[in-house]
């Protein structure tokens, strides 16, 4: 009897033993979860890091792209133009004084580019005009100013008169005036075309002037170009503004662009000029065309600022040989 008992219990026990045998295979074969997609990932704090870096990066791109939705390009600096523009309401009180003068209203304001007014020729004559003048003096700051009309030149931090220095007196040919005067010609007939009106009621006025930027730091007001400004505002005289471009932007300079800005009542955006070598922009002089000129940051930017004015009173002639 006491070894069926035995016998018993150890068969009790063989039992128990297999069931939790069983139990364990049961527990280590249960199946996983299955992802549709694969299991979720496990992200280093680097890689949350680098994701992070990656989304601020595309919201300051989007960011960026509706910030410029309300600039646009009116002449692209590889691109050719015969004739580009954009016509715009004048300001009121441009308009009201303008009209005192025949023939010299614009029948719209706006602003006009032009690639076929200037040569290549006579561009590269003017551009080395300016720097033979211009290496003369020069401004310590990042403007220099050169006016043939009445012979001021930017020198450190003040004006000299350039046709006063003994190597100053030669430093205009004739053959450089007669360019200079056929060119202010051409774009006085242009201005009158193409805001129809009388080219004899244009003059030309103060200052009318050659301009050398780049990047130095300013030392004196002057020096400080990229401020936003309307030309009759700056000038009384300014009935109408225009320049010519005399090298290359992304050529021979960065940054330099000419903004137009929106104005007050938002009927036009931002506009930018690139410019070009030969290049002529127009634009109305009054309140409904307000600009500014992108600081340069490489590089050196030649232009000339010719201006005409409907008083004839306030009008200059062109320069001479001295």
């Amino acid at each position: 009897m006491p070894s069926s008992s035995v016998k018993k219990r150890n068969t009790e026990k063989s039992i128990k033993n297999e069931n939790k045998s069983e139990e364990k295979v049961d527990n280590s074969t249960e199946e996983k979860p299955k992802y549709r997609y694969g299991p979720m990932p496990k992200l280093s704090s680097q890689r949350m890091w680098s994701r992070s870096i990656m989304i601020l990066g595309v919201l300051l791109y989007v960011w960026w792209t509706s910030k410029n939705e309300s600039d646009q390009i009116l002449a692209k600096q590889k691109q050719l133009y015969d004739k580009r523009y954009q016509m715009i309401d004048c300001d009121k009180e441009f308009l009201k004084e303008i009209r005192e003068y025949k023939g010299c209203a614009p029948r719209k304001c706006g602003r006009f580019i032009s690639d076929q007014i200037v040569t290549a020729t006579e561009a590269e004559t003017l551009l080395r005009l300016a720097q033979k003048a211009m290496s003369l003096g020069g401004s310590h700051g990042g403007a220099t100013i050169l006016d043939l009309h009445s012979g001021a030149l930017s020198h450190g931090d003040k004006f000299i008169n350039v046709y006063s220095l003994e190597s100053g007196k030669k430093v205009v040919s004739a053959a450089e005036l007669a360019i200079y005067k056929i060119v202010r010609k051409k774009i006085q007939e242009a201005v009158a075309s193409f805001f129809n009106v009388n080219p004899e009621s244009l003059h030309l006025t103060h200052p009318t002037f050659f301009s050398r930027l780049n990047n130095k730091d300013p030392k004196t007001p002057h020096d400080e170009y990229w401020h936003e400004h309307v030309d009759k505002e700056t000038y009384e005289s300014f009935h109408y503004t225009t320049l010519v471009y005399l090298n290359d932007y992304e050529v021979d300079f960065k940054g330099g662009r000419f903004f137009f800005l929106e104005n007050e009542k938002k009927t036009h955006k931002n506009t930018t000029v690139e410019p070009r070598k030969g290049r002529v922009s127009m634009f109305t002089s009054g309140a409904e065309n307000p600009h500014f000129v992108e600081r340069v940051s490489v590089g050196t930017r030649y232009a000339i600022t010719v201006s005409f004015t409907c008083d004839k009173t306030k009008a200059i002639v062109d320069p001479v040989l001295k």
